[in-house]
């Protein structure tokens, strides 16, 4: 495992279930450049791998700001990050990667959900640095109890940020058809936040006339659950060697591999981040994964080892 260690230089609650982290280099140096959207892998203690977008203006060198929501229920990051890591704890984290950038466009919308807001506000930040056109949506339950509340009702940008309350007396669901109505040929859309609302955002969009090529995503988990009833095991096939291995159902491809002791780079292990994908010579994937697009999913020359299983007995990987 190689990295960058960190000190958490500050931790605060921001909103009701938001940590938010001031990660900073522990010898005071620049931290690695990252552009709007970005994301980094925060290692955790016992080998866990989780992904946080960086929610701080890009052009700020000297910390990388995190905001982690508590999860219910949680697979042990958010946990972890919320009750056992404090000011002054050191964690590893790797460079930024980022899968979910900002592309010239005549106007952006950014429409946000949740703890889906932290990578649009990184996004915001650069735009309005730029002096380019857009508008944020953030969809919350309630907004007295918003993550980044006072933030964004500050921010330069102020007047461009529409807060939807749902739960609030007098407040209703993001109109999206209304926010999304006639795109402009140029604009894009970019979107993140629980599945049920990008489901709902990506729906209308198409219904309005968005381009796919025209909206941006960026997703906290998978479309499809890894693991579904009726999954046979099947063979992969390790090209270099012949290596024969059995996944059984209910196991990853890059947990039987390891058991045979080839190991495979994970992160996510939810098929978003994309570090597992690995080229498939012969056989058909099972894609369950929501980093490749529709195009290389069709082609059925790569898959996610994460999460994704077989429809054909045997895969042969590139491995």
């Amino acid at each position: 495992m190689s990295g960058l260690d960190v000190r958490v230089a500050r931790k605060t609650l921001d909103g009701a279930a938001v940590a938010v982290f001031e990660l900073r280099a522990i010898d005071g140096s620049e931290l690695p450049p990252f552009s709007a959207g970005a994301h980094v892998d925060v290692y955790l203690p016992g080998g866990a791998v989780r992904q946080y977008s960086l929610c701080n203006a890009p052009w700020e060198r000297d910390r990388y700001l995190l905001g982690v929501q508590r999860a219910a229920p949680s697979r042990g990051g958010s946990v972890a990050l919320h009750e056992a890591v404090h000011e002054g704890a050191v964690l590893q984290i790797g460079t930024p990667r980022n899968l979910f950038a900002l592309a010239p466009a005549s106007h952006t919308l950014l429409l946000g959900a949740g703890i889906g807001i932290t990578p649009l506000l990184a996004m915001a930040e650069q735009l309005h640095a730029d002096g380019a056109s857009f508008a944020l949506h953030y969809s919350v339950r309630h907004a007295a109890t918003a993550a980044f509340r006072e933030r964004l009702a500050t921010a330069g940008y102020a007047d461009r940020v529409h807060v939807h309350a749902s739960g609030d007396p007098g407040c209703a669901r993001i109109a999206l058809e209304r926010v999304l109505a006639r795109p402009d040929a140029r604009a894009r859309l970019c979107v993140c936040g629980p599945a049920g609302y990008i489901a709902d955002v990506l729906a209308a969009a198409r219904a309005q006339g968005w381009r796919d090529e025209q909206v941006c995503v960026e997703r906290f988990s998978a479309e499809s659950p890894a693991v579904q009833a009726g999954d046979a095991a099947f063979d992969v096939v390790v090209a270099s060697s012949g290596l024969r291995v059995r996944v059984a159902p209910g196991r990853a491809v890059h947990e039987a591999l390891a058991e045979a002791g080839v190991e495979v780079p994970v992160s996510c292990e939810q098929g978003v981040c994309g570090t597992c994908v690995t080229r498939v010579l012969a056989g058909v994937p099972d894609h369950r994964d929501s980093y490749l697009d529709e195009r290389e999913r069709a082609s059925g020359q790569c898959m996610a080892l994460c999460c994704s299983r077989a429809k054909t007995p045997e895969l042969v990987l590139d491995l």
